[in-house]
């Protein structure tokens, strides 16, 4: 061995020592950083000496050459990043599902003094009034009054609902664009962690952002990441490129990313179609696949805004604000048809209501057909005031066109359903958030940067970097010793 390997062994230990504070520097700089892993720079012992071979030296044993960084590590663990992302799916669904359930129980507004129960509680009372002193008309101008209120409340939620609905295959068009700007990013690190790795380099930064990226990605459509190292050259440490695949619920993953062949997929605008005159989604495809099946904040605007079950003239529309506005609409087509069949039946013979021919669009059609209290019938003959009594019953009376239920009664149950969905949304929501919190400080605890961590081992790699320092003084010293002061005894 060389007089001056002594030198070279502190040399090389001085290096490693400083690569680690290097790195401890790095992540303490990057403690806040979102996203960010803690590094780690592995030491290794270097080859011993001598190796083995027919010319090595014959000594008692092998002796140690000092010390090398092997890698630079990203501390992670892809195990619960991948438990992460699958609760995150599920996340992004109930929580844009809450929020959107959460904006129609805002919009009914039940119970209060300003909702469509209140609205036809107001109408009730004026046609119990008159049914008492049906001869004086200030009682027909409050009937004719609380009618138009009545209908002002239909016309109002059905306009309303149907603008959030729009508002949601909006925000459905924009989280598409924000996906596929998420996967030309996927596409475009993937090439370079891949232009790094080949020349055996570890992109530690770049797989941060690589991750960051894909929770991202997994709260609006549930996605299956894969790694391929073939490109890695041997004994060289490294994640390797992604592969992304969209899990959907019916059929085989589609892939969006792959980072061996560089090729990337799209997601494609929203398809829709037209059912009963309201717009809905058809199917949301990347390639020939349909996505909306795959959990996620796509499937959740989608499952609230409305969809089409079904093909061809079996299709109907489903979904959180359809179904509601078919319920609204049934309600506001038995009221008219229920209250214009008995009005008929006074002196004037004429509609309360605007005749409606079906029960399509109801709520947002319904309106007061007569423009004089005169025209207000609250008797059949003279001044009884038995049809006023007869019409109250309209909202308390079982009804044909409601299966047997009354007004009152259906109402009920429309305002009781959305309650009971909105609680088990948010009820959902809190278990799939505690589950996706449980796995992210799993994910925490061992990716995440401990300030006292580090400083600890600030202080042992320094400690390190001095005794290296030391060490290499003293080798100095000792071929100071042999150059300067050897052989000059006796001169």
């Amino acid at each position: 061995m060389s007089t001056f390997r002594g030198l070279e062994m502190a040399r090389q230990a001085l290096s490693t020592q400083q690569s680690a504070l290097y790195t401890t520097g790095h992540n303490i700089s990057n403690a806040n950083t979102p996203g960010y892993s803690r590094q780690r720079v592995n030491m290794q012992a270097m080859n011993a000496y001598p190796t083995p071979g027919m010319n090595s030296p014959h000594l008692p044993g092998q002796m140690g050459t000092g010390v090398e960084a092997g890698s630079v590590q990203r501390i992670r663990n892809q195990f619960l990043d991948t438990q992460f992302r699958s609760e995150n799916a599920s996340v992004g669904y109930w929580s844009q599902r809450t929020e959107a359930l959460s904006r129609m129980e805002n919009l009914l507004n039940e119970p209060s003094d300003s909702g469509i129960e209140a609205a036809m509680s107001d109408f009730w009372s004026a046609l119990q009034t008159a049914s008492t002193t049906p001869g004086e008309n200030g009682g027909r101008a409050v009937i004719l009054s609380r009618g138009e209120a009545l209908a002002d409340t239909f016309n109002h939620l059905s306009s309303s609902m149907n603008t959030i609905r729009t508002d949601l295959q909006t925000e459905t068009e924009n989280t598409i664009n924000q996906a596929n700007s998420m996967i030309e990013n996927l596409k475009d690190i993937n090439s370079q962690i891949k232009k790094l790795e080949t020349h055996g380099y570890t992109a530690n930064d770049l797989y941060d952002r690589r991750d960051n990226i894909l929770d991202e990605l997994s709260e609006i459509v549930n996605i299956d990441v894969s790694y391929n190292k073939d490109h890695i050259p041997g004994g060289k440490q490294g994640d390797g490129v992604a592969i992304v695949n969209i899990i959907v619920a019916d059929g085989e993953p589609v892939n969006i990313v792959n980072g061996v062949t560089g090729e990337t997929q799209q997601i494609d605008d929203p398809v829709y179609t037209e059912i009963n005159g309201m717009k809905v989604f058809e199917s949301i495809n990347v390639g020939d696949v349909d996505i909306t099946s795959s959990r996620g904040t796509i499937q959740s605007y989608v499952h609230a805004s409305g969809y089409a079950e079904g093909e061809g003239e079996n299709a109907v529309a489903k979904g959180d604000f359809p179904e509601m506005l078919e319920k609204l609409d049934n309600l506001a087509h038995a009221i008219v048809t229920s209250f214009n069949e008995l009005h008929k039946e006074g002196d004037s013979g004429l509609p309360f209501f605007e005749e409606l021919t079906d029960a399509q669009g109801a709520a947002g059609k319904m309106a007061v057909a007569l423009k004089d209290r005169s025209d207000v019938n609250v008797s059949r003959e003279g001044n009884s005031g038995d049809l006023a009594r007869d019409l109250s019953n309209v909202f308390t009376s079982a009804n044909e066109d409601l299966d047997g239920v009354s007004v009152n009664g259906y109402l009920e149950s429309i305002i009781g359903e959305v309650g009971v969905d909105a609680k088990h949304a948010i009820t959902m929501l809190d278990n799939t958030a505690t589950l996706q919190h449980q796995v992210n400080n799993q994910r925490q605890s061992i990716s995440a940067v401990s300030l006292d961590e580090e400083m600890t081992n600030m202080i042992k790699f320094q400690h390190a970097y001095n005794a290296a320092a030391r060490g290499m003084t003293a080798m100095d010293e000792l071929i100071d010793t042999i150059i300067n002061r050897m052989g000059l005894v006796g001169r």
